[in-house]
């Protein structure tokens, strides 16, 4: 008996340990990330082999803007207004391509805001150079000894604006026989084709090689969690691999081949990636440079060398994804456009093959019920009577092992400090009984890795982002957002951040009083140590889950108020057999 609540206590401890320690930490007392580095350093792409022509330099790129009136940084619009652009428009997105340079630098995503307002800022995910911390995408040809448009080149467009049905395609003429072209589209969504040709006029074979790229400069702010991967990322022959922005160092990039995959750059919700020709081999690399005393990250590949003979052409169709991670468009690109794995840019983590069908199943319930909130309790009671058998089981024998507790506390009296006769006539008890005290785990043991499943699902897909319930929860993705301290908004009070450890909410209270009533229907521990430590566990949890996102604990509350009138009805069924 002693064996298997250590055992449950230990698995308990360990769910306390694995959920709460990061979160504690970095919402506590982590400090806030840094958005300059001490490095003074500045570094080049690699060569990806002795032949091939170097990759755009990090940190030569157009100086930021000049600061205005009190050292203002420029605005974005004031920054897109100064340069020759072609407008980007769609019903998901607006930007505009800069001219100079036929970089994709400014993407605003039109169906996602800031907040839970709809009337607060759209998302903006691309920002223009000239800007403090620019973030953009460009593809292009290098050659040695060829002129090659580069950064302060200005290419000429066939229309000004880029929809759905109207792609557009950039020129530029090197004045030596060579004619650049772009042919620039995009999807109904994030998906933009490059399709780059070149044109030789001239009157010999040129060596030149495609790249693309993507750069950003200063690192963003990142929540920290071990269980989310912000950073760079991408997969290569069907791998994936992600670099954290602090693996890496200037002058040692990271370097993988690939034929086919794709790499890029992902927030928690946000991705910008660079996808390859699935059929031809490419160098990639990850790497970091200095750009005004910020961290510039960049993310690039660079393909096989074409010859373009004299009066002859070259071609390459290239993509770019800049948009939000919607899981079942990542997987219909998968499938559609034949990018590998791409549904492996959402942090799905180690329990994927859980992960992945809980939110399936979620979203299939959301379509029924309309409502994310209903979606987690429907769930639940799905997951409750998944595991009903094995649960009904478990349920009983502790019933019986509550009615034992008088018989056992007896062979712990009557034995004294000899554990092992106690021992062995505490399991004489069971035995005769047919009792199996092990059984009481088995709920624990199935119910962490569905929990941590859950978890990861409203934490890291964008559906459940500002996905309102009922009442004050507006986005179940969020903790609960009233308190104690603030009588559950019934006063208005900013409450200092030393103090948000001890601001519960109402559900976090709920589940906190649901996991109480339910240990008071298993039976106590034996060891007077271990029933305190029980007994504290309601509170824990209650502290703990505070932080966690309502949906979480919405989900663990209707759990327990299945568990306890799934206890109390095979409590009463049991009484009734042994009166």
């Amino acid at each position: 008996m002693d064996d298997q609540k250590n055992l449950v206590l230990a698995i308990v401890i360990s769910a306390v340990i694995l959920f709460g320690y990061n979160i504690i930490y970095t919402t506590y007392f982590a400090p806030p990330p840094t958005t300059t580095q001490q490095q003074a350093e500045t570094s080049t792409s690699p060569q990806t082999t002795t032949t091939e022509p170097d990759l755009p330099e990090l940190g030569t790129e157009l100086p930021p803007a000049e600061t205005g009136k009190g050292g203002v940084e420029p605005s974005r619009e004031t920054l897109i207004a100064q340069s020759e652009r072609v407008q980007i428009l769609t019903d998901r997105v607006r930007g505009s391509i800069a001219l100079t340079g036929a970089r994709i630098d400014d993407l605003v995503l039109r169906d996602y805001h800031e907040t839970v307002d709809p009337s607060s800022d759209n998302i903006v995910l691309l920002v223009p150079t000239g800007a403090q911390r620019p973030y953009y995408a460009e593809f292009g040809w290098l050659g040695k000894d060829v002129k090659t448009p580069d950064r302060s080149a200005v290419w000429t467009a066939d229309r000004d604006t880029l929809s759905l049905d109207t792609p557009v395609t950039l020129s530029w003429d090197n004045g030596e026989g060579l004619v650049f072209e772009q042919k620039i589209a995009i999807d109904r969504d994030y998906l933009f084709t490059i399709t780059q040709r070149v044109r030789n006029t001239g009157g010999k074979t040129v060596t030149l090689n495609p790249y693309g790229l993507i750069s950003r400069t200063g690192k963003p702010h990142i929540l920290g969690y071990y269980i989310l991967h912000e950073g760079l990322l991408g997969v290569f022959d069907n791998t994936l691999k992600e670099v954290d922005y602090d693996d890496l160092e200037p002058g040692k990039p990271i370097r993988q081949e690939t034929t086919g995959g794709w790499l890029g750059i992902t927030d928690k919700y946000w991705l910008v990636a660079l996808v390859p020709d699935q059929q031809s081999t490419a160098n990639t690399s990850f790497s970091v440079g200095m750009r005004n005393g910020l961290n510039k990250y960049q993310a690039d590949f660079l393909m096989p060398s074409l010859e373009v003979p004299a009066g002859g052409s070259a071609e390459v169709s290239n993509r770019l994804f800049a948009g939000a991670k919607e899981v079942r468009m990542l997987d219909r690109y998968e499938s559609q456009a034949g990018i590998p794995r791409f549904d492996l840019a959402v942090d799905f983590g180690w329990f994927y093959f859980l992960t992945k069908p809980i939110f399936y199943a979620l979203d299939w319930l959301y379509a029924v019920l309309g409502n994310f909130g209903l979606a987690i309790i429907a769930l639940t009671v799905f997951i409750k009577l998944l595991f009903f058998p094995l649960a009904n089981k478990s349920y009983r024998a502790m019933s019986k092992m509550k009615l034992l507790q008088p018989k056992i506390a007896e062979i712990r009296e009557r034995y004294g400090d000899d554990r092992a006769g106690m021992n062995q006539a505490t399991m004489e008890l069971y035995k005769r009984e047919k009792v199996n005290p092990a059984a009481g785990c088995l709920p624990i043991l199935v119910q962490i890795p569905v929990f941590f499943s859950l978890y990861k699902v409203l934490f890291v897909t964008i559906e459940m982002r500002h996905a309102p319930f009922f009442g004050w929860i507006h986005d179940l993705s969020s903790p609960d957002p009233l308190g104690v301290l603030t009588l559950f908004g019934l006063i208005q009070w900013q409450v200092p951040d030393a103090l948000h450890i001890v601001n519960i909410g109402i559900w976090p209270i709920a589940m906190g009083l649901t996991m109480f009533f339910q240990q008071k229907l298993n039976p106590p521990p034996p060891d007077p140590i271990q029933a305190k430590i029980f007994m504290a566990l309601p509170i824990v949890f209650t502290f703990l889950l505070a932080k966690f996102p309502a949906g979480l604990v919405i989900y663990w509350t209707c759990n327990n108020l299945l568990s306890i009138a799934q206890q109390w009805v095979i409590m009463r069924s049991v009484n009734r057999t042994t009166a």
